[in-house]
């Protein structure tokens, strides 16, 4: 009898982590100043619109306040820290309703703001009904959130005669790439509630969608490979699916955290976010003229 002799088969090598073709066009050459031009020369297309207001809102510990931070830092081209942050409680940093008017280099504020609001929580933290109340414009800047009740209208931080320019124009999901697998079903239910009442009043959606280079590799060491990163792209389709998002309405970035100085791969992925941004929230106000 003939001896068999096993041979092993050889193992496939992993599928290469990177697309041929990035999968949605940066020019990464194009000089930062071309981008802070277009953001500097903005102006509301709505005369009762001098400001347009864009409210952020998500988990805890998914990037909004850096989020304001780094457009702060791309905007006036070095590192600022406007809005406190925590990277290490758990819980959330933000107790207040808080409007940031971004200084303009030259003189002045640029016409949006960034509201930055409590972090959402599965069992405790911001009310949806006072997320809601903001979209309409009926809570005052400096409210501070109460985890056990909403607002109410007898409240001194109540406005009950609010108009189309203090209403939210644009309304902003800010997710951590690394943790959107785990994000609890109870935050995701509480955010949707959120984005029905904004889409029944027409308001525009944005996910921004943070700590890229924490979930991929390539993108910690280069940010250019963001978008032929196939880890990247199947967050951004799983964001669009856990919480009903268009993918082209997806926005991956890398938030400043550790950076001394400005870095233009930073900026420009933060900057060209800002820009559909206000685009966006703009087309808002001009349809309510």
């Amino acid at each position: 009898m003939w001896p068999f002799t096993y041979f092993r088969q050889p193992v496939p090598p992993p599928p290469p982590p990177e697309f041929d073709r990035p999968w949605r066009t940066v020019n990464w050459s194009q000089p930062v100043q071309d981008l802070l031009i277009k953001v500097n020369d903005f102006q509301p297309g709505n005369s009762e619109v001098d400001t347009l207001r864009i409210l952020l809102h998500g988990p805890v510990g998914a990037g909004k306040s850096s989020f304001i931070n780094s457009v702060d830092t791309a905007l006036q081209g070095h590192i600022t820290n406007r809005v406190p942050t925590d990277a290490i409680s758990g819980k959330s940093f933000t107790l207040e309703c808080k409007t940031y008017n971004l200084t303009k280099c030259t003189t002045g504020f640029y016409p949006f703001t960034f509201t930055d609001i409590m972090g959402i929580q599965a069992t405790e933290g911001i009310q949806t009904d006072d997320i809601i109340k903001i979209l309409h414009g009926h809570i005052k800047n400096d409210y501070v959130f109460n985890p056990v009740r909403p607002i109410t209208k007898e409240d001194s931080k109540y406005d009950k005669h609010s108009s189309l320019k203090d209403k939210i124009h644009c309304l902003v999901s800010v997710f951590p790439a690394n943790q959107i697998s785990s994000i609890p079903e109870d935050v995701l239910r509480k955010m949707r509630e959120v984005r029905e009442k904004a889409r029944d009043m027409g308001i525009p959606q944005v996910i921004i969608m943070t700590k890229v280079d924490e979930i991929c590799p390539l993108v910690k060491e280069n940010l250019e490979k963001v978008y032929t990163s196939k880890k990247i792209k199947e967050k951004v389709k799983e964001c669009s699916v856990r919480l009903g998002i268009t993918e082209s309405y997806i926005y991956p970035v890398k938030n400043y955290h550790e950076e001394d100085a400005t870095v233009t791969k930073i900026d420009i992925l933060i900057l060209k976010a800002l820009l559909n941004i206000v685009n966006f929230a703009n087309a808002y106000v001009e349809d309510h003229k």
